[in-house]
């Protein structure tokens, strides 16, 4: 019987030429085109966040490479990244075997990165339009909302604050004419007086002409006195609080810059309201072209700044852009036509009104008929509904619309009247001709063989971005307190992915020249093959068959 043989193995054995990290890293492995890209960035603005003096720093490239790798690979916590520069060789090949702690990494994301972090963004997409991944011609846009680090139960409501700050102001003033008028007994004041808002500055002064002049000269008013220093403070406490909302119906105690919105994806799978932020992104080809983080929680308002960072970050604005109903307002169709992009967006009732159930409805407001020359909709009985007035109406972004208001004659004992309206006088509607023209401008390009491309693409492009963050990046909640911090975060991340996506679509082609070179390489052999097996005359045939399919 042979005698078994092992291998040596010798844990302390020293090695007379030491071996290289990178020899145990493929050749297509991803952590090498992470330092390609990397290497070939503009760091300048990031290398000019540091100070000098002091001991010397890690260069800034090995820590970038570092946390983008990392993120590639779902790690964002610096202590286990700190971990994984221990225990991998990709992560110990690209910091050249130095070892940074878990704060020093901290301090480059939150200091260093938080700076330029738009700029590197930039770079790496204008890298991808070099590699003719992407054109920047189009944008598919959307939104999503992802949860903030803070506490769900640290809320303050907007409504809340103005209400409570309203009754303090009534209390201020009630003490206040109390004490100028010498009174001891608690009378409220007169409705003129009570509505007069007045601020804690005002109210400072005003307590301290009080206290100089010693108006307050008995023990009741010297109370009501301190009363109203304590009323101050709380005042004071209000207006900070509605100066952090400003346009905002809340914010967390927590992280102030996040708002409650209705989050899809919670841990109660209920949809509950937490603190967190509106993701918007543009995409093409699934590579994310341009991002932007919101505190309202609808989709609607943020088109305009969104197209504004595009063009800042890439210097012009896409030639079309595909969103979903979401973003289908008279301000955004508006911005879109005077910039020049071709919009594939949809309106609320785009699907719905290519149903049968909203086509044979002789009610709706959409279905009537209208006279422009006299400007008169008629209703389902043939009753004209005729021009009484306009109406405005302001968005949220200031945008101003005008509404025209058209009013039937006569409702009463008209037999449809429980089908058309509920309303106990006659019918009155509100019609936005402009938006009107707008929706059926919209109505005839996505319905365009061009349309029903990108309408077909849409959800295959930011749906399924966001469907890769989430689920799989386990990217479903920030790690990071304020705006300035969570647009560092994000950013870092989809860098990371779009450099993930490069690597994977390389290898896919590849793969796919690889499979066209061998199946060329099989054809050929197997023509030969046939050849020789062949007659002079069938050889003659088969070359002829060959040539001509």
């Amino acid at each position: 019987m042979a005698k078994v043989v092992f291998k040596s193995y010798n844990q302390g054995q020293i090695q007379l030429f030491p071996s290289r990290l990178d020899e145990r890293i493929s050749e297509n492995s991803p952590v090498r085109l992470i330092n390609s890209i990397v290497n070939n960035l503009d760091i300048s603005d990031l290398i000019s966040t540091y100070e000098s003096g002091g001991t010397s720093a890690y260069h800034p490239r090995m820590l970038l490479k570092i946390v983008f790798y990392a993120y590639m690979n779902n790690l964002y916590s610096c202590r286990k990244i700190a971990k994984a520069l221990d225990e991998n060789v990709h992560y110990m090949w690209l910091s050249g075997s130095q070892y940074p702690s878990f704060s020093t990494i901290n301090r480059f994301r939150s200091e260093h990165v938080k700076e330029c972090v738009n700029k590197l963004f930039t770079q790496v997409v204008m890298m991808l339009v070099e590699m003719g991944q992407i054109s920047l011609e189009v944008s598919y846009i959307d939104g999503t909302k992802i949860e903030s680090v803070a506490n769900k139960y640290t809320f303050v409501w907007k409504k809340s604050v103005e209400k409570n700050k309203i009754k303090l102001e009534k209390k201020i003033q009630s003490i206040l004419s109390q004490i100028e008028e010498g009174i001891a007994q608690d009378n409220a004041t007169n409705d003129e007086e009570t509505s007069t808002p007045i601020d804690s500055e005002q109210l400072l002064k005003r307590i301290e002409e009080l206290n100089h002049s010693n108006k307050a000269s008995t023990k009741e008013q010297k109370k009501q006195l301190l009363e109203l220093e304590k009323h101050q403070l709380k005042l004071q406490e209000y207006e900070e609080k509605l100066d952090i909302l400003a346009k905002r119906n809340s914010y967390s105690k927590t992280d102030k810059d996040a708002t409650f919105m209705r989050m899809k994806e919670d841990a109660m799978n209920n949809g509950q309201t937490k603190p967190g932020y509106n993701i918007q992104i543009g995409t093409e080809n699934q590579y994310i072209t341009n991002f932007g983080l919101y505190q309202t929680p609808g989709d609607t308002t943020t088109l305009e700044s969104f197209l504004s960072l595009h063009k800042a970050r890439h210097g012009n604005l896409p030639k079309s852009v595909c969103a979903d109903a979401g973003y289908g307002s008279e301000e955004n169709y508006e911005l879109l036509e005077q910039e020049g992009i071709e919009a594939f967006v949809k309106y609320n009732y785009f699907h719905k009104e290519q149903k049968k159930t909203f086509c044979n409805n002789p009610f709706l407001q959409e279905n009537l008929y209208y006279n422009q020359q006299e400007n008169y909709f008629v209703c389902p009985m043939g009753q004209h509904m005729s021009y009484i007035g306009k109406k405005k109406s302001t968005s949220d972004n200031g945008f101003v619309s005008y509404l025209s208001l058209y009013k039937a004659q006569n409702c009463g004992g008209c037999p449809l009247r429980g089908q058309c309206h509920n309303s106990k006088e006659d019918r009155v509607i509100q019609v936005n001709h402009k938006l009107r023209e707008y929706k059926r401008k919209a109505r005839e390009r996505l319905s365009s063989p061009q349309g029903l491309e990108h309408r077909s693409k849409r959800p295959i492009e930011p749906e399924a971005v966001f469907g890769q963050i989430k689920f799989n990046k386990q990217y479903k909640r920030f790690r990071h307190k304020s705006l300035k911090k969570v647009n560092m975060d994000f950013a870092i991340l989809i860098m990371a992915f779009n450099v993930k996506k490069l690597h994977n679509n390389t290898e896919k082609q590849r793969c796919t020249d690889g499979f066209k070179e061998k199946t060329t390489v099989t054809c050929f052999v197997f023509v030969v093959f046939a050849l020789f097996s062949l007659k002079m005359g069938g050889r003659q045939i088969f070359l002829k068959k060959w040539l001509l399919r």
